[in-house]
């Protein structure tokens, strides 16, 4: 099998039945899907259970996948479903809950999860990541999924089943609450040599 193959083309070939496409995208995949629920839920045995399921569902969709579509805003549709469902369950939000409860399920995610110690040397980064977690979840997913994961603000917008000119905007309006809350780290920021 072609080591070089688009992920597309190897969810093609899970299609058609070859298993070990399904294994080369799980290798590659899997890492950024764990990040993307650890991020949520902080705890990596929550985040391997989730993974696991998403990629148990997109076993049970690879029928509906498209040959015109990316692969990675397919998956991370399916992941941030499988994120919505786990807060729904953790938090008793009703199946028919708008946004707003799922936003205020995951405040509560933030508000119990236990802060670790920063580690010497990463206050800074610290820092950045509470910043990021007292956004709003509909702007710290759409950066983080940017940031971290890659996606481009139309693969993002698919995933989420939203514009991209709406993605965009959560990303601006985000990064603008980041700028301001971050602003004394810049201040503080050691001079860079030329």
């Amino acid at each position: 099998m072609n080591e070089s193959a688009t992920e597309e083309v190897l969810m093609l070939r899970y299609q058609e039945g070859d298993r070990r496409a399904f294994d080369r995208l799980f290798a590659r995949l899997a890492p950024l899907v764990h990040g993307f629920f650890v991020r949520t839920f902080s705890d990596p045995a929550v985040a391997d259970d989730l993974l696991q399921t998403t990629f148990l569902n997109l076993h049970r969709a690879r029928g509906r996948y498209r040959r015109d579509q990316k692969l990675r805003p397919w998956l991370f549709a399916i992941a941030a479903n499988v994120r919505i469902d786990e807060l729904r369950r953790r938090h008793r939000v009703p199946l028919a809950g708008d946004a707003e409860e799922v936003d205020r399920a995951l405040e509560r995610v933030s508000l119990e999860q236990a802060a670790p110690e920063p580690l010497e040397g990463a206050e800074r980064t610290t820092r950045v990541r509470a910043a990021l977690a007292d956004l709003p979840d509909s702007q710290r997913q759409v950066i983080e999924l940017n940031r971290y994961d890659g996606l481009s603000f139309g693969e993002i917008a698919e995933a989420l089943g939203i514009s991209e000119g709406a993605c965009k905007l959560r990303a601006f309006r985000g990064y603008e609450v980041l700028r301001e809350k971050l602003a004394p780290l810049s201040e503080t920021a050691p001079e860079r040599a030329p």
